[in-house]
């Protein structure tokens, strides 16, 4: 789908200038927006992007400063697993 945005010919310009890839620029901001809004996905976001891995998806959002959508499941299950794995250290050392 294509999505046309008309402007007028000198903010075009001016855009262009100050951004570059003008289309591009939309598309980013565009997906930006959705994630934020929890309408987009970080996989839609990479879709939408062409970005071939989540490493990529990770580094834009860090370089547009977007929080990862982190809920207090996910920090409950790190903590646990974090847990896990550090009990599982402590008997490796003591078999030592």
């Amino acid at each position: 789908m294509a999505v046309n945005i008309p402007l007028p010919e000198d903010i075009e310009a001016m855009l262009e200038k100050q951004w570059g890839d003008l289309p591009r620029h939309a598309l980013e901001a565009l997906a930006i927006e959705g994630y934020r809004a929890r309408v987009l996905s970080r996989s839609q976001v990479r879709r939408m992007l062409s970005f071939e891995t989540r490493d990529q998806v990770d580094q834009f959002m860090l370089r547009h400063d977007v929080p990862f959508d982190y809920s207090l499941d996910d920090f409950e299950h790190d903590t646990q697993t974090s847990k896990y794995l550090n009990d599982l250290r402590t008997e490796e050392q003591a078999r030592r």
